[in-house]
């Protein structure tokens, strides 16, 4: 089945948000809470899986929610149908500070493998599945788990990178090591495992725990600068509740430079 195809324009910086631009009896499929806005004369229909032909009927609708499921997402998707006259817009938001980046997937070999909570939305048609780690230390240290999420399709499809993203062309035998949260994306062909650091003092001490991922090329990777993992935990480590330092924080005048700063609330 071929993809919608779609125009689209990306907005902003550090929070950035898609705007999709769909034809009459065009659509979009979203992931769950990411739609930002939408014009009049789009409709919404919330399904199981992503509506694509690969799970029509009951069981393949089935079979799709269960795979969302496994990669921690929500059991439903919403499809967006221009069934307008004209053309309208429909806007999906970055949840937390990174980029937005278009893929499509018909450049890429017809699929792309992700991190589970970076798919943010795509055109119709395109199948959201799982894809397994093969090998066990992967899985257990690699700091995504057994299973990542799978985009499959010939249209675009739009996934969010914390912070800033890196792309790699790897040559074919070409490896680099990254922190297991910074890999947002990669293609199939592209190997995936992890090492050890290799030195006892190096992974108690050097802040960047016992093992990396490591990346075999042929193929593309993406990386981003600030996985959400790493984001949440600065976050509540720095939360009263957790430990972290009471307003006032970096005033020279301690909690009385929270009343003169407005940080007091």
């Amino acid at each position: 089945m071929a993809m919608d195809v779609i125009d689209y324009d990306i907005f902003g910086d550090d929070m950035q948000y898609v705007e999709i631009e769909l034809d009459p009896g065009e659509a979009a499929v979203g992931e769950a809470g990411m739609m930002m806005y939408m014009q009049d004369g789009i409709e919404m229909e919330t399904v199981f899986g992503d509506g694509s032909a690969a799970q029509a009927g009951l069981l393949g609708k089935l079979m799709g929610a269960g795979k969302r499921l496994l990669t921690g997402e929500s059991l439903f998707t919403t499809i967006y149908a221009n069934q307008a006259a004209t053309k309208r817009r429909v806007a999906f938001a970055a949840p937390y500070p990174g980029k937005i980046v278009p893929m499509d997937l018909q450049a890429l070999g017809g699929s792309l493998i992700c991190q589970k909570d970076s798919f943010l939305c795509a055109a119709k048609g395109v199948s959201l599945g799982i894809a397994f780690q093969q090998r066990l230390g992967a899985g257990l240290f690699g700091g995504e788990g057994f299973i990542l999420q799978k985009l499959e399709g010939d249209g675009l499809a739009f996934i969010h990178a914390g912070g800033t993203l890196a792309e790699r062309d790897l040559a074919p035998g070409e490896s680099i090591r990254v922190d297991t949260g910074c890999v947002a994306a990669l293609q199939p062909s592209v190997d995936f495992d992890i090492q050890y650091v290799g030195k006892i003092k190096t992974a108690l001490f050097g802040g960047e725990g016992l093992f990396f991922t490591r990346l075999t090329g042929p193929g593309k990777v993406w990386l981003q600068t600030l996985p959400l993992s790493r984001l949440a935990n600065r976050i509540l480590a720095a939360a009263p509740a957790a430990g972290g330092r009471q307003v006032g924080e970096g005033s020279l005048l301690g909690g009385l430079g929270g009343l003169l700063d407005g940080d007091n609330r």
